[in-house]
């Protein structure tokens, strides 16, 4: 046995390996699912762990539990017996960035006998672990609220200048370059020469109608999936939920 491994890690057992990113900008400036992966199968092979699974979360948050490979990886080990022994992860903070989810799904998994383990926070199972862990969750909790505020502060001034903030515009509407600063393109919305005379029949379908009145959002839309008239996608029409991004 290896004299520096820590004793519950030391025996061989199957790995369920999950990575994740936020977003895809942060794919690009911090640990890339490539990066994580290659990390984590390098641990794996040194502690003798075989790689059973691997879960893969690009562009999710970890502020929450709404993350369909992260439920589809609680799912699995919750089974009888559970199909790995252990979750690795690069840090807990990408398992979660909350410090009491983070200990509830901690202590679920161990019920079956399935461990957390981060590569880089590498805490044994006695009581001074635990509160290590513990620690560093609530500093993962304050960072990501901090990060969070001030990503809406600049989001704020961002529209405030007059910026579009990102994401696909609303129908009717695209963006364009306004400014260069730095690296960066600084980009505002005006309207959509191809889409605006379509944006325009809605609104009068609304108003006043085609044959028999002011229209509906639903009547609305089958007008126009009936005459071709497709979203920016090129998918159909489906009613209230996306006239009223327009």
């Amino acid at each position: 046995m290896n004299a520096n491994a820590t004793p519950a890690l030391a025996s061989m057992g199957r790995a369920a390996l999950y990575l994740r990113v936020s977003t895809g900008r942060q794919a690009e400036n911090d640990l890339s699912i490539p990066d994580q992966r290659r990390q984590l199968q390098s641990y794996c092979q040194a502690k003798g762990f075989t790689v059973a699974a691997e879960f893969i979360e690009p562009g999710a948050s970890a502020t929450d539990d709404r993350r369909p490979e992260f439920q589809k990886m609680m799912d699995a080990a919750a089974e009888k017996p559970a199909m790995f022994d252990a979750i690795i992860v690069h840090s807990f903070s990408r398992f979660f960035r909350d410090q009491f989810q983070l200990e509830f799904y901690v202590r679920r998994l161990a019920k079956n006998g399935v461990r957390l383990v981060s590569i880089t926070q590498d805490l044994g199972d006695d009581p001074m672990s635990v509160m290590m862990r513990q620690i560093m969750a609530l500093f993962d909790e304050y960072q990501s609220k901090e990060n969070a505020k001030h990503t809406l502060r600049a989001m704020r001034e961002n529209a405030r200048q007059g910026f579009w903030n990102g994401s696909r515009p609303p129908f009717g509407y695209r963006t364009v370059a306004a400014e260069q600063r730095g690296l960066r393109v600084k980009k505002r919305i005006e309207p959509d020469p191809m889409q605006v005379e379509t944006v325009r029949l809605m609104f009068r379908l609304a108003r006043i109608g085609a044959e028999d009145g002011p229209m509906g959002s639903r009547q609305i839309a089958d007008y126009l999936n009936v005459r071709g008239i497709r979203t920016q996608t090129g998918g159909r029409w489906g009613g209230w939920g996306q006239f009223t991004k327009f």
